[in-house]
């Protein structure tokens, strides 16, 4: 698994107290969509462009109180117990969750439902998933963590950023230290060893590159592999693999075998991926098959390895 991904912004989950709420047990509307305040706490409502960290239960069901609902999404679960992070967009359509968001501030939960009869009234001309039936609602169940302008996200993000840097940087000296492992290391951070050099000149951007591969976490776990498949073909610096695999490529050349050892910050970051956790430090051990002229209608599916 080295494709490059985004970071999350499908939905979060959250546990909601089923006690009595502050505005009454009754819904109210607003903005297209049904809402029900749970907990409602001080603070500034969502404005379009904040970036949201919250968790959400996506249901479906006739939220009558008998019958019971069924769960399509429930990110805790599908984030590995995270919050999942996005930006609040405006409302496209009358019945948009994200009318709902709008009303919430940081510390708030809240369960917001639409209509699915009113849904189907509204977008005519798309399709409804299977479990979408008349007389139901979807259901979200939502528990507002954070709500930042984009200034503050960012500047909270670089301070993540170099704190973990430093924090990858203590573990891999640790690991080459036990290891007896001499590295080198590029511009960005990315730490290799050469075992057989290769022939001709480094790889260059624009070049693709078919590699044979293995990766490993930092405890020697192996969470993918190509070996006895095809080989994986990659256009380089194309950005369609994470950041650690585009740069470390270009010090290899035809024939080389080596090992990458690549920070989380320019691996995957704080967004586990199956069974890559999160923060985690990647080693892949590499040989550079072939390098060609880069083909730009190559399939990304030869770019998108599936772990194990």
């Amino acid at each position: 698994m080295i494709k490059r991904i985004l970071p999350v912004a499908l939905l979060g989950a959250v546990i909601l107290g089923a006690a009595s709420c502050k505005n009454g047990s009754g819904f109210k509307k607003a903005n297209g969509v049904e809402y029900m305040i749970v907990k409602d706490a001080p603070g500034k409502a969502a404005q379009e462009g904040d970036i949201l960290e919250m968790n959400i239960v996506w249901k479906v069901g006739k939220n009558d109180g008998k019958s019971k609902d069924s769960v399509i999404i429930d990110t805790r679960k599908m984030n590995q117990g995270k919050p999942i992070v996005m930006p609040l967009m405006a409302a496209k359509f009358v019945g948009d969750m994200s009318a709902g968001l709008a009303l919430l501030s940081a510390g708030d939960s809240a369960v917001i439902r639409v209509s699915i009869d009113s849904l189907k009234k509204n977008l005519k001309d798309q399709p409804m998933p299977p479990f979408a039936k008349e007389g139901e609602y979807f259901i979200y169940e939502v528990s507002m963590i954070s709500v930042k302008n984009k200034a503050e996200a960012e500047k909270e993000a670089q301070q993540k950023a170099a704190q973990q840097v430093q924090t990858d940087d203590k573990l891999l000296q640790e690991y080459f230290a036990k290891n007896n492992i001499k590295a080198e290391k590029t511009a960005s951070g990315v730490y290799y060893t050469i075992s057989a050099p290769g022939t001709g000149e480094n790889i260059s951007k624009g070049k693709t590159a078919s590699i044979m591969y293995t990766g490993k976490l930092l405890d020697g776990k192996t969470f993918d592999s190509n070996i006895g498949k095809e080989a994986l073909k990659i256009n380089v610096g194309s950005g369609g693999v994470i950041p650690g695999m585009d740069e470390g490529l270009q010090v290899m050349k035809k024939g080389t075998k080596g090992t990458l050892y690549i920070p989380s910050t320019l691996g995957y970051g704080e967004h586990a991926q199956g069974p890559i956790p999160a923060n985690a430090i990647l080693i892949f051990e590499m040989e550079i098959k072939d390098v060609t002229e880069a083909k730009m209608d190559m399939p990304q599916a030869q770019a998108q390895p599936q772990a194990k």
